[in-house]
Order: C-alpha cells, then sequence, then structure tokens
C-alpha cells in the first residue's frame, strides 16, 4: 500500500519535518513453529511483517490487518512482545519519520502465504534455525517472541 493517504494529507501541511507514528509489528507462528516473513518491494531484504495502524485502529487489529494485506495469512494477536522507539528514518524522498513500535506475537489460524499486495516481492514460512539473511531489528523480536516471557521495553535511565 505504501504512504498511508492520512500521512499524505498530514505531509501536504508538515512538509518533510519529523513526524512521531505508531507502527505495528507482527511474529507470526503457525502449528509447526514457523515464522512467517515478506521480502520486501522496498528493499528487496527478508523481514516481519508490519505497518502503521490507521487512525483510531487498535495496534493489535493493525497488526492483524496487515499480516493478511500482506501475505494473506490470517492471524490472532496473542500477546504484545515489546514496545521500542526506534531511531528516526529518513526516506529518499528527504521525509523524516520516528516510529514507537509495538511488536506482536501471532498466530496463524488460515490462508495460504502468498504475496497479497505490491508491498511485498514474495512471502513464506521458515523455520527458527533457517531464517533467511534479516535485520537485527526483525531479528530481535522474533528472539523476544520466542521467549515467552512479560513484553521488553527500554528502562527508563536515571
Amino acid at each position: 500500500m505504501g504512504t498511508p493517504d492520512f500521512i499524505s494529507r498530514i505531509r501536504a501541511t508538515a512538509g518533510q519535518q519529523l513526524l512521531c507514528l505508531p507502527g505495528v509489528s507482527a511474529i507470526v507462528f503457525d502449528d509447526e513453529g514457523r515464522v512467517l516473513l515478506g521480502r520486501r518491494a522496498d528493499t528487496g531484504r527478508w523481514s516481519i511483517v508490519g505497518g502503521i495502524p490507521d487512525p483510531g485502529e487498535q495496534p493489535a487489529v493493525a497488526a492483524v490487518r496487515e499480516v493478511y494485506e500482506e501475505t494473506a495469512v490470517h492471524c490472532v494477536a496473542e500477546r504484545v512482545v515489546l514496545v521500542q522507539t526506534l531511531d528516526p528514518i529518513t526516506y529518499p524522498n528527504g521525509d523524516v519519520c520516528q516510529f514507537t513500535d509495538t511488536t506482536f506475537r501471532c498466530r496463524a489460524t488460515g490462508g495460504q502465504a502468498r504475496v497479497n499486495d505490491e508491498e511485498s516481492l514474495d512471502v513464506g514460512w521458515f523455520p527458527v534455525d533457517g531464517l533467511p539473511e534479516l535485520e537485527e531489528f526483525a531479528l530481535f523480536r522474533i528472539k523476544q517472541a520466542l521467549t515467552g516471557g512479560p513484553a521488553w521495553f527500554e528502562p527508563a535511565s536515571g
């Protein structure tokens, strides 16, 4: 889907200045314990599924929606894995965003993994011990989803 319409409308008046935005990521496991990944159209790299919630949309609902939109897999969000504010990103067009990512561990409930929109070049299920090359962002979230512990967050300094 690319840039959501509501972000484009904000950019029309805000210009390229830093926008602080919510983001969601989904670590989806199937019954065999495999992880669902998509190969991104913008970078060509494998990654976890994620996106931006629509205005008023609950984060878990957004994560489930993003998984279906990108992969045609139905899932349910089971728990929050982590919450983390990421470093600012400057996009090729000069727009600057900083995302606060809420990552969910999800369980697949149906559908066949396939490319379901223009954001992905490929999608597939991977065993945890056979993941393709991934950015640290994705690897850390998968690791946290496997721990079964409480949600991870950056500790307050002081």
